[in-house]
């Protein structure tokens, strides 16, 4: 994979790949370092998924060997980054999603996925009840500094979004609560999202882009100034932890800062 040199205003590090089928096996490999390591750490390791089309290569490699024996799946504990209003089996909900693809397929105790309730009439209590549910798995107040999850796979959206963080919403300015309802006018709709807080104390953080359509503003993330209240995938900046971007050839067709 080609590296692209670090952005001027984040510390992180970007990877161009052929295609979505050489992002799949690189971001396989990092999940199942990052794996490992918390294995050894703390004996179990906490993820994040992301939704859309972008993950499915990953989600479908990794119930294949080697992965499906390398990844310490019993020990394994999954929460979303985000979810649409909609039941847990409809077409459009990331959590369907993940388990048609990945983890209907993997020996993970159901007890260890974490859904978002996003089909709940009242969102912002289901907001509080995810927070507390993560709170709960890692043992921490929720009216503290948030966890850490091991990894968090992130997307970045034609328009700059990622998770559910769309461009002005309420939630960009979130500086305390890990989890709300994110009115998102543009959609005419409302998502449970996980917010900046809790997505930069991600250990490692990794986005996953793909497609020319994504060339425009991957080029504006990641080589622009920053604008997060436009672009909310510049939010994501961890001070601890790692953030690596994952991009096809196509995604990364507009970026200059080649070496």
């Amino acid at each position: 994979m080609r590296i692209v040199q670090p952005l001027s205003h984040s510390a992180c590090r970007v990877l161009v790949g052929e295609d979505q089928a050489v992002l799949a096996r690189e971001a396989a490999e990092r999940l199942v370092v990052a794996a490992q390591q918390a294995m050894t750490r703390v004996g179990r390791f906490t993820i994040a998924l992301a939704g859309g089309s972008t993950p499915k290569p990953l989600y479908a490699l990794l119930t294949t060997e080697p992965y499906r024996t390398r990844v310490p799946w019993p020990q394994t504990h999954v929460f979303w980054g985000d979810e649409r209003t909609v039941p847990p089996d409809h077409t459009d909900s990331n959590f369907a999603m993940a388990m048609a693809t990945l983890l209907g397929h993997v020996p993970i105790p159901p007890e260890q996925i974490y859904r978002m309730p996003a089909e709940r009439a009242d969102l912002d209590a289901a907001a509080c009840e995810y927070e507390a549910e993560i709170a709960r798995r890692f043992a921490v107040q929720p009216t503290g500094k948030p966890p850490a999850f091991d990894l968090i796979l992130l997307g970045l959206g034609t328009d700059g979004h990622t998770a559910s963080l769309f461009p002005h919403s309420q939630a960009l300015r979130e500086t305390r609560r890990w989890v709300v309802a994110n009115a998102v006018p543009q959609w005419a709709t409302v998502r449970l999202t996980l917010t900046a807080p809790i997505l930069n104390r991600g250990a490692m953080i990794l986005f996953l882009v793909a497609g020319a359509d994504k060339a425009p503003v991957l080029r504006e993330v990641l080589e622009g100034p920053a604008d997060p209240e436009r672009l909310p995938a510049q939010l994501i900046r961890p001070r601890e932890g790692h953030l690596l971007w994952l991009v096809d050839r196509a995604a990364a067709g507009q970026l200059s800062k080649t070496p």
